[in-house]
């Protein structure tokens, strides 16, 4: 039997429309690939600078943020410039007003470079609570003297509620 056009048109939209729906898989990686790109952007922003668990920091209020320079350590009985040793605290004298070590591994580092800036170059300082000032004013003074003269301690961001 031949059917009517209306019911050959009524057939072939039902056909059409009932079909098992498909997955485009092409906006979907579109919208994984946005998402990735969105956490590597955002994720740069944390900024931890490398410490040692046997170096408790002071805690501060400090409003910047931690910049990624040159570090000096002070851990246990030895100072360390980048991890590496480079002096032991029982061979500084009371009299010396620089350390030689220290002073030695910062005019390497600093020739290692093309030029220095007029302000001089950056170099932070990772110290104990307990460490004697005394001690800390000659690690500066001998990072000022190898002319890294933007010298900056490093602190424990005090936890503010409110």
């Amino acid at each position: 039997m031949k059917s009517s056009r209306k019911a050959r048109l009524r057939k072939r939209h039902y056909r059409r429309m009932n079909k098992a729906g498909a997955l485009n898989l092409v906006s979907l990686m579109d919208i994984f690939t946005i998402l990735v790109f969105f956490l590597m952007v955002n994720s740069s922003d944390v900024k931890v600078m490398q410490n040692a668990a046997d170096v408790p920091l002071p805690t501060s209020t400090a409003e910047q943020e931690a910049v990624e320079n040159l570090t000096v350590q002070v851990s246990g009985p030895s100072i360390l410039v980048q991890g590496r040793e480079v002096a032991r605290l029982d061979g500084i004298e009371e009299t010396d007003t620089f350390i030689s070590g220290l002073s030695d591994e910062l005019a390497y580092r600093r020739n290692q470079l093309e030029t220095v800036p007029e302000q001089g170059l950056e170099v932070t300082i990772l110290a104990g609570k307990e460490t004697d000032y005394r001690l800390l004013r000659k690690i500066m003074q001998t990072c000022v003297n190898e002319q890294f003269r933007q010298v900056r301690l490093a602190v424990e961001a005090e936890v503010r509620n409110g």
